[in-house]
């Protein structure tokens, strides 16, 4: 709770920030514009960006020979994606929830854990397309800075350094575990200047290596059919996009396919590899200026930011505890047919 309570208080801190470097007047006029049916009309997209996710994940599951249903991922990635809001571990902790479904719903745990593994990957690689997108509008423009491409840089090092990790687990299980468990050493080298205990374990280094290779053992199809999930990526974030584009209607901004494009890659990117939780803080403050650079009014991107980040990341995380919650509550078993 105390987690939350300091998530709750910079996101609110940021946006009185944002405001008091606003005009009021200005705000309280476009406030006056608002249109409640389209933020409803949001709302229901973003509701609908829970069932594609859930596609995305079932149609990685089946190249690994695992079969569930929507209803059910839908409210296990719901639930992981508040696990890595409330723990944030860089989506490890919604990996782990992950695992411990498979082994409470009867499926291999290697192989749901590479499969969460490979959305990680996946998503950033649908991503990486929307990105290029954006940033050939930000080019048009003449309105790329370093900050972007540094980001940018930095999101594919790491989307590399993900399939690196997996391509070594298919490859080689030892491979795999020597290189993790010489990581693992280097970090607690560091650590322990501040803590005297190990942070990591090489064990687990190890075991998570004979889990990846066990379980990406495990394909059924070519790696060919790992452009389906990638399309499945690429529609979550065109849904995304699109509750963008009801949170400009609400205030009758007008807008362009590059200004929501544009907009959307810069706010998604720092939302990725940001330090903070899924963004909080820094997409909030960071939001304004791009769409201020894409030519709309400041005091009006402040409230389409506001907007945009209450249905995709508050309505989200509220689902989202609601799932946590109710996934040890139904008193689901394992089916036979899974089992």
């Amino acid at each position: 709770m105390k987690k939350l309570f300091v998530v709750v208080i910079l996101f609110l801190g940021i946006a009185v920030v944002a405001i008091s470097f606003s005009e009021l007047e200005t705000i309280m006029q476009t406030l006056q514009k608002a249109h409640l049916t389209f933020f409803i009309l949001a709302i229901l997209v973003q509701l609908i960006w829970f069932v594609t996710t859930a596609r995305m994940y079932q149609s990685i599951f089946h190249l690994l020979g695992v079969h569930e249903s929507v209803q059910t991922l839908a409210r296990i990635s719901t639930a992981a994606n508040f696990i890595n809001v409330v723990a944030p571990t860089a989506g490890v902790g919604g990996i782990a929830l992950f695992a411990s479904e498979a082994r409470r719903r009867g499926h291999p745990p290697g192989k749901v854990t590479v499969a969460a593994a490979l959305f990680l990957l996946l998503d950033q690689a649908a991503f990486l397309v929307v990105l290029s997108l954006g940033l050939m509008v930000l080019v048009r423009r003449n309105d790329l800075k370093a900050g972007e491409i540094s980001a940018s840089l930095f999101l594919l090092g790491t989307a590399v350094t993900y399939a690196f990790v997996l391509y070594l687990g298919y490859r080689s299980e030892e491979k795999l575990g020597n290189l993790l468990g010489k990581i693992a050493r280097g970090i607690n080298r560091v650590v322990k200047f501040f803590r005297k205990e190990d942070y990591l374990s090489e064990v687990r280094a190890h075991e998570f290596a004979h889990e990846v290779s066990e379980g990406l053992a495990g394909l059924t199809e070519k790696p060919s059919s790992l452009v389906r999930p990638i399309l499945w990526g690429i529609l979550d974030k065109g849904l995304l996009m699109l509750v963008l584009v009801f949170s400009f209607l609400s205030f009758e901004v007008p807008f362009s396919a590059g200004t929501i494009i544009a907009g959307f890659s810069i706010a998604y990117l720092f939302l990725i590899v940001s330090p903070t939780p899924s963004g909080i803080g820094i997409v909030e403050g960071l939001m304004p200026l791009a769409l201020t650079s894409l030519n709309v009014n400041w005091s009006q991107a402040v409230v389409i930011t506001l907007t945009y980040r209450t249905v995709t990341f508050w309505v989200p995380f509220g689902i989202g505890a609601w799932a946590f919650r109710t996934l040890h509550t139904l008193g689901e078993e394992p089916s036979a047919s899974s089992a």
